[in-house]
């Protein structure tokens, strides 16, 4: 894949013929607004066309139109360079990967004057984020060839720069920061000898990185890597002289769209909608050649043959994301035992059976596979992509399940891999250890859907589990994954209110809320962290704040081994009632009706469809469990 391949967003289905008339019926009518905007910014659009979607969402948002399923997000920006040409390739990339996205831009080159002005354009907007938008000539950078220590000066002043901006912003505006990388000028002064050079700009900007990622790292800021993308297209590609020249441009336009989809997936990952599985059709995608026809010995994927590479490539990329916790699926039309006896005995294979979470080889339509992979890994559709080299069944599951990513492969199986890595389908903003566990986590919880399948006693398959839930109120270790389920969990959550993790340890350091973490562990393997939750004291009541859990758990009555922990805590902190609210959004139906099956009354319905909710503390009897309780340093 070519740098024009990645700027034109090759990944992308190409617009249909009648895309111009399709922008201008956006506005026709509010209904199902959000889902038509998000299926049209899905195609790789001209910037008339960019121009068009971003018009017809502004005209929505100031309309008051929902734009559901979409997540509204407000992005500030703040630059030493003209950014206005960004905003429509924002807002449209954006609506592509789930967010309903405002810009607010400060004016041209006034940084540090918005940063630190409490009053400020972008500091009383109270964002949810702020772009730090520097390249190398906004940025106190000076070449020093030679000089060490004025090298180290000059890098300590710009990191220091950056710092101040950051402070400005957090403490003004209360926003977080996505801070970017910088993309290192393409004209050298002394060749190779540039990077091996202190003082050199090439050493300084190379240097200047790392110190932005590691300040980044372990905050409540974002890391976007312009320095990566950059030298992905080419330095020479990413930089254009006579545009910075005449309208001070940050990067060639021919980058924007590149750079918009980075972004946006940025944005959707601080939202939760970053893809969790990875489902792989088999003939021509994961080997060369139609198993059921060639045969073991006729398929391709050995080493020393070039497309035999291309296909364990292919394989390499679904290892490496597995090993970061993306799950693979098997979605294809072939006989289930030829399919597995490749992964069981090829001598070449990379991919193995215990690699693949759930494997549906058979002669149903792809779409009713992935439907079926999905409730198997109690997944929604929209955490899935699905690589496949055959366009009719591409189009077709786009058709039925539109949630699902899939991606445009090339016709050389060699840019596969490249191909799908480069998409940001799977863009992360951390990375913990349960992240690396995740994929084994939804494998075992395939197979214990399967045994329910052949369960006919519901209790003594419970048991079968030896379940063990662990609880305990939110500490330092758990922060950064609390922080994470809060803000990506949407099915069964019954507010999904957003929080950071700077807001985890401020409940956790408040006396007077009520925290719980919440772990499941069984026979087939550790489930993780499961739940979260968070009370509020409302007088002599608790209101439920947050109650979240992962589905994966869902019939296991861990949501009634939930609720006995609360209320054994409210107990003794005296408390009277539970208060709790089910908040509806277009995602998490799945608990409308979560209250009412634990015992709660009824207080009120809103017109929005918002219930309010109330149980009697003391009127609660506790029942039996099919688990052991842990609770580890547990108190109010």
């Amino acid at each position: 894949m070519g740098a024009d391949l990645l700027t034109e967003l090759s990944w992308l289905q190409r617009p249909p013929a009648d895309v111009s008339k399709r922008c201008r019926a956006l506005v026709a009518s509010p209904d199902d607004f959000g889902q038509r905007v998000r299926q049209l910014a899905a195609f790789a659009l001209d910037t008339n066309n960019i121009n068009r979607v971003a018009k017809a969402i502004a005209h929505a948002q100031q309309a008051g139109w929902s734009l559901a399923p979409l997540t509204p997000f407000s992005l500030g920006i703040v630059s030493n360079a003209t950014t206005d040409m960004l905003v429509p390739a924002l807002v449209t990339s954006a609506a592509r990967h789930g967010i309903a996205l405002t810009c607010v831009e400060a004016d041209f080159d006034q940084v540090v004057q918005e940063a630190l002005q409490a009053d400020s354009r972008i500091n009383r907007a109270q964002l949810d984020a702020v772009l730090i938008a520097l390249d190398h000539r906004g940025l106190p950078l000076w070449a020093t060839p030679g000089d060490a220590d004025a090298a180290e000066a000059t890098l300590k002043s710009a990191l220091a720069h950056i710092e101040t901006i950051r402070a400005g912003l957090r403490a003004n505006g209360k926003s977080i920061c996505i801070v970017q990388t910088v993309a290192r000028p393409p004209e050298p002064l002394f060749g190779s000898f540039d990077m091996a050079l202190p003082g050199s700009m090439q050493q300084l900007v190379a240097r200047l990185n790392l110190g932005i990622a590691e300040a980044v790292t372990g905050s409540e800021d974002r890391l976007l890597d312009v320095a990566g993308l950059a030298e992905t297209v080419g330095l020479a590609n990413w930089h254009e002289p006579t545009q910075w020249n005449m309208a001070k441009l940050p990067f060639a336009d021919a980058c924007v769209p590149l750079y918009a989809d980075r972004l946006a997936g940025l944005l959707g990952a601080c939202k939760g909608k970053s893809r969790r599985c990875l489902v792989l059709d088999l003939d021509n995608t994961v080997w060369g050649g139609v198993i059921g026809d060639d045969g073991m010995d006729g398929i391709q994927i050995a080493q020393g043959d070039a497309t035999g590479e291309a296909f364990l490539s292919v394989q390499r990329a679904a290892l490496a994301l597995r090993e970061r916790g993306i799950v693979l699926a098997v979605s294809s039309k072939n006989t289930d035992e030829i399919a597995r006896r490749v992964f069981r005995e090829h001598p070449e294979m990379l991919l193995r059976e215990e690699h693949i979470a759930v494997f549906q080889a058979n002669w149903n339509d792809k779409a009713s596979n992935i439907k079926a992979i999905a409730e198997e890994l109690s997944l929604g559709l929209d955490s899935f992509v699905f690589l496949d080299d055959n366009p009719v069944e591409r189009n077709l599951v786009r058709s039925e399940l539109p949630q699902v990513a899939v991606p445009e492969l090339p016709e050389d199986p060699a840019l596969y891999a490249r191909t799908l890595l480069c998409a940001g389908y799977f863009e992360s903003v951390a990375f913990s250890e349960e992240d690396r566990q995740r994929a084994a986590f939804y494998q075992g919880n395939a197979r214990r859907v399967s045994m329910l399948k052949l369960a006919t006693d519901m209790d003594a398959y419970l048991a079968s589990l030896a379940m063990v839930m662990t609880v305990q109120p939110f500490d330092e270790t758990g922060r950064a994954r609390i922080a994470q389920l809060i803000s990506k969990s949407n099915q069964f959550n019954l507010t999904t209110r957003r929080y950071t993790e700077a807001d985890v340890a401020a409940a956790a350091a408040d006396a007077n809320m009520f925290t719980l973490q919440v772990r499941l562990a069984d026979s087939l393997g550790d489930n993780g962290m499961i739940s979260v939750i968070i009370c509020r004291p409302l007088g002599d009541d608790w209101d439920i704040d947050t109650w979240l859990m992962s589905c994966r758990v869902l019939g296991r009555k861990v949501e009634q081994g939930v609720l006995q922990e609360i209320l054994t805590n409210a107990r003794v902190a005296g408390v009277k009632r539970l208060l709790g609210s089910y908040i509806p959004t277009e995602r998490n139906e799945l608990v409308k009706e979560h209250y009412a099956k634990l015992g709660f009354s009824l207080l009120e319905t809103s017109a929005d469809g918002t219930t309010r909710w109330a149980l009697d503390v003391a009127s609660v009897t506790p029942i039996e469990l099919p688990f052991v309780v842990q609770r580890p340093a547990l108190s109010v």
